[in-house]
């Protein structure tokens, strides 16, 4: 049965065809010269477009891709280049491919990427938080975290959200939320390292009137709010040893009790909660309970770091562009070319939250027009999060050793290191590992060119 369309920009060629006529998933339209791109894809929207020929040839191509996403349009597509090179793999990366393969057209290879995205995926329907913010992205990993967010989201449990900072662990909390039965009884958001221990039961369970000075009323609980609904514990692996064996007994015995109260009352609530730090090896320890850990860890997203899905970039770009144009009255049209590179080769420590802040830096200054590359931070002069040069150095070291023992099979090293070919070809191209021989003493060089 016939499912969605395929695009496929190529000269005549004997390995299309055989894939093509072996197909039962997707239905190819062929068009010969990079020039009927527009007018192919205005005809209709395929689920990918497939670029075959020299690099010579697949080269108009990525300059209309390129052009397509510095104006926040995005298509998933694949290169096949039959003579490329390393750096016409990262011309392709930059240009927002979505797959890369060297050397001659393989029928079968072609026809399993095919077949995987042209195959109906389950998108969540796009829910909005009250700054007009989505989950955006179209890449691998985000339309999965959207089917997982989707099958968590159904299913009444406790669900455990890790990630790095500004990844949107909060954005997924509300969207758990907002997609589950318990849609229509309140959200109730707790930041777990701003609440002092002196506080805590006061602000969690409430108190009775009487129940210390200055209590001349009864205060309900952020708990006992949350009935029936969510509460959102943010930032969890920051929570005293205090605190989390008071949430403990209330995640276990569904029941609070108020200061003062000489009874409990019961509460039906689902927890979620959310951290950067990695409970997995913190749990059993005394920075975080091994039986809380438990209690949270069954339902389990990860939000992977931009840095994974800069494929993702430029529709964030576009997002945040349309939402500050709006918030702020400005007219901002786009970035240019110079300028998408500039953010596509930064690494983004700060993840999402680290580009939003970005560009909200350039409205101060940018009004209308297009966002230039003089409008963008120079990220080289700034420091990262963290230690930079440990976390570099490691991220080198892996990447050298991985090469060295697949003997500097690229196919194989990026399989090791669970990447994308185009993720381990933009990382040797930072490092200047460009050759398709090994550099001298891989496995203790660094600051490496062999170019």
């Amino acid at each position: 049965m016939i499912g969605r369309s395929a695009l496929i920009v190529s000269a005549p060629s004997a390995a299309l065809d055989r894939a093509l006529r072996t197909n039962a998933v997707f239905e190819p339209r062929v068009v010969e010269c990079a020039a009927a791109l527009g007018e192919a894809l205005a005809a209709g929207a395929p689920a990918i477009v497939v670029v075959c020929g020299t690099h010579h040839e697949c080269r108009p191509a990525l300059e209309y891709f390129l052009h397509a996403r510095t104006r926040g349009k995005s298509v998933p597509f694949v290169v096949v280049a039959t003579d490329g090179s390393e750096g016409f793999a990262i011309d392709a990366l930059r240009a927002g491919a979505a797959d890369y393969l060297g050397g001659p057209l393989d029928a079968g290879v072609l026809q399993g990427i095919l077949e995987r995205w042209c195959q109906p995926r389950e998108r969540l329907p796009a829910t909005s938080l009250a700054q007009g913010e989505l989950l955006v992205g179209s890449s691998e990993p985000m339309c999965e975290l959207r089917r997982k967010i989707e099958q968590v989201a159904k299913v009444d449990c406790n669900v455990l959200i890790t990630g790095e900072t500004g990844t949107g662990k909060e954005l997924v909390a509300h969207l758990i939320h907002q997609n589950s039965p318990r849609r229509s009884r309140p959200l109730v958001s707790i930041n777990c390292a701003a609440i002092p221990d002196s506080l805590l039961e006061s602000e969690l369970f409430g108190y009775e009137r009487g129940a210390f000075t200055g209590a001349n009323t009864v205060r309900q609980g952020k708990l006992m709010a949350a009935d029936k609904g969510t509460v959102f514990f943010d930032e969890i692996g920051d929570m005293s040893a205090f605190a989390q064996a008071k949430v403990l007994r209330a995640i276990e015995a569904k029941e609070v009790q108020r200061l003062g109260a000489t009874h409990s009352q019961g509460t039906d609530i689902r927890v979620v909660a959310a951290t950067h730090r990695p409970l997995d090896t913190l749990a059993g320890t005394d920075a975080f309970r091994s039986d809380l850990f438990f209690r949270l860890n069954v339902g389990r997203l990860h939000l992977p770091p931009l840095r994974s899905r800069k494929s993702d970039l430029a529709e964030l770009v576009q997002h945040l562009i349309d939402d500050l144009n709006r918030r702020l009255d400005a007219g901002v049209t786009g970035v240019t070319s110079g300028a998408f590179d500039r953010l596509l080769q930064h690494d983004w420590p700060g993840n999402v939250r680290e580009l939003k802040n970005v560009f909200e830096r350039v409205f101060i200054s940018r009004r209308s027009g297009d966002v230039t590359e003089t409008d963008v931070p120079r990220f080289g002069d700034e420091p990262a999060a963290g230690n930079p040069a440990k976390r570099l150095d490691g991220e080198l070291e892996c990447l050298l050793s991985a090469l060295h023992a697949c003997r500097w099979n690229k196919s194989k090293a990026a399989q090791k290191l669970n990447w994308s070919r185009m993720t381990l070809y933009r990382k040797m191209a930072k490092y200047k590992l460009m050759s398709d021989s090994p550099p001298p003493n891989p496995g203790r060089s660094h600051g490496l060119s062999t170019r």
